[in-house]
């Protein structure tokens, strides 16, 4: 698998019944959506599931970007206890405007809905909405020329 350069990782909240859930979210420097995953707590337990998902589908980052998180810092250090080369960590609040930015266009599709009623559903509809985000972001390469980012959506799922 090739190596991604750097990583920016954060989590954005999302309301679920009456309760607030996590998905988590990576993109690289250019942008690009690395992967997500929605988790019921914000923990060590759930920021080490979210980086070993990420990890075994995309390659291992040179460093990650985080915020102050200690849940992300623990995860990522329980991660590094067992690689031979170490993933660098960074932790800094300004530099991860890149995956901020990129949680608009999440948030500005959940927020109309005004949350979801259950987990399962959420899951399903946050991977869609992420499918069409990164459809639009040109991530997804399409199988015929000309096709508009809905169609693109449609193939792929009939």
């Amino acid at each position: 698998m090739p190596q991604a350069a750097g990583w920016r990782m954060d989590e954005t909240y999302v309301k679920i019944g009456k309760e607030w859930k996590y998905l988590y979210r990576a993109v690289d420097k250019a942008g690009g959506t690395i992967d997500f995953l929605l988790r019921a707590k914000r923990d060590k337990a759930a920021a080490r599931r979210y980086f070993e998902k990420a990890i075994d589908q995309n390659g291992a980052p040179e460093t990650v970007t985080i915020d102050k998180s200690g849940a992300n810092l623990a995860a990522l250090k329980d991660i590094n206890a067992e690689r031979e080369e170490p993933i660098k960590v960074r932790q800094s609040k300004y530099l991860n405007n890149i995956v901020e930015q990129d949680h608009r266009a999440i948030k500005r599709r959940t927020r109309s809905m005004m949350g979801f009623k259950n987990f399962r559903c959420a899951r399903i509809v946050l991977g869609g909405i992420e499918v069409m985000h990164m459809i639009r972001k040109g991530q997804m390469k399409s199988t015929r020329k000309n096709q508009t980012a809905a169609e693109q959506f449609y193939s792929l799922a009939f």
